[in-house]
């Protein structure tokens, strides 16, 4: 028999277990999460900045290392005291003067070529001046035209001026005429200058020899323009000449030696194309003053050349005979650095980066061209660059080659 189910009764339950519920990530976590990876990333950076920093300096380091210069030095030896000073002087003419036109024109005909004595007053060219002279005609016939119109006006004057008397003629028509007469008299002296001004630039179209002298150079030919260099035209030189009776000889004495000159005394003087020949010069001035820069006295000794042997130029030296002031040095000639401030040798100093070059000026006295003497300039236990490169500058760091390492070690 079939049992009916019961409407009441529960219904089987399914057994199944539910999955658990996963926790949310703490935000605490995920902000120590972040800073541990940038604190990485930070570290990660700085490693990398520091190595390339590092390399950096090395690199900077080895740069400097490479540039320094090496040199070889060694202390001077010391020389006997000094009493015959050498310098070397400048040459020049006793009076050198360009020539230039006064007036424009053209080069009509020169008189005298290069290596010409001439004589002053010499006639040395003659310069074609056709406007000049159209303008000169022209100043002339306006001259004659004033000085009839100041005769016209000063009768015009003395007759009014004796009819007023009478009280012919008013006083106003008189005052008017002597007025007239006075201004075409001012006229007439107005052409009178203007004419004497052109006469005066005619007779420029002659050129002469300001003095005894040598031409040494003639910058113009036949046929050229000339330009007088009025307002912004630079004028055209037409000649150049010099007085070489007597040469000037110019040279700067060391301060330390400056006492020791004496106005007219005998200074003797040797060149280079003259071996076995000395020449006689007086001392005929000095500035008066010791040059701020050098630190030396510019001196002037006169040398007659009438025999005209030597010419201006050339270089001199000049021997002065002075007493031993302080020690003295002997150097190699290599040692020394021509430059246009002055004759210069190179020291070494030590400081806090290294070791360091310092150029200092110098005074030579004796050179055999092997060695030469320094009379001022260097103190004892300087150590002076042997043979210093061209490029050396005062300041500049430098590597100094250490005895036996080179082929010039060792002392002088």
């Amino acid at each position: 028999m079939t049992q009916e189910p019961n409407p009441h009764s529960q219904p089987a339950a399914v057994s199944h277990e539910a999955a658990p519920e996963q926790a949310p990530i703490s935000p605490r976590k995920v902000l120590t999460v972040v800073a541990v990876i940038v604190l990485i990333l930070g570290v990660l950076a700085a490693i990398g900045i520091l190595r390339r920093m590092h390399d950096r300096t090395v690199l900077a380091e080895r740069t400097d290392a490479l540039a320094a210069p090496t040199v070889a030095v060694a202390s001077p030896r010391s020389g006997a005291p000094v009493e015959m000073l050498v310098l070397p002087g400048n040459v020049t003419a006793y009076t050198d003067s360009p020539i230039y036109a006064r007036t424009d024109g053209y080069l009509d005909h020169w008189y005298y070529d290069i290596g010409s004595k001439v004589k002053k007053g010499a006639l040395l060219a003659v310069i074609s001046t056709p406007e000049l002279d159209k303008q000169v005609t022209q100043a002339e016939s306006d001259l004659a035209t004033a000085q009839a119109n100041a005769n016209i006006a000063r009768i015009q004057a003395e007759r009014y001026s004796g009819l007023v008397k009478s009280e012919a003629v008013s006083q106003q028509d008189t005052d008017t005429y002597v007025s007239q007469a006075a201004a075409t008299a001012a006229a007439v002296k107005s052409a009178q200058a203007n004419l004497q001004r052109l006469r005066e630039l005619q007779s420029f179209e002659k050129v002469y020899a300001p003095f005894d002298g040598v031409v040494t150079a003639r910058a113009v030919d036949t046929g050229q323009l000339i330009g007088s260099g009025s307002g912004q035209t630079a004028g055209t030189e037409l000649f150049h000449m010099q007085a070489l009776q007597t040469l000037r000889v110019y040279t700067n004495v060391p301060q330390l030696y400056s006492q020791t000159l004496k106005r007219g005394m005998k200074i003797a003087l040797t060149f280079p194309e003259y071996p076995e020949k000395t020449f006689e010069g007086t001392l005929v001035r000095t500035a008066d003053a010791i040059d701020p820069v050098s630190r030396t006295l510019l001196a002037e000794v006169d040398l007659d050349n009438r025999s005209g042997e030597l010419m201006p130029g050339a270089l001199a030296q000049v021997h002065f005979k002075v007493s031993p002031v302080g020690p003295t040095f002997v150097v190699p000639t290599a040692a020394l650095i021509f430059r246009r401030q002055g004759m210069q040798v190179a020291t070494v100093t030590e400081g806090s980066g290294g070791t360091f070059a310092h150029l200092v000026f110098v005074v030579i006295g004796e050179d055999d061209g092997a060695t030469v003497q320094i009379v001022s300039g260097l103190n004892p236990g300087d150590q002076v660059v042997q043979d210093p490169p061209d490029s050396l500058i005062d300041g500049e760091k430098v590597t100094v080659e250490k005895p036996g390492s080179g082929s010039n070690a060792g002392g002088f």
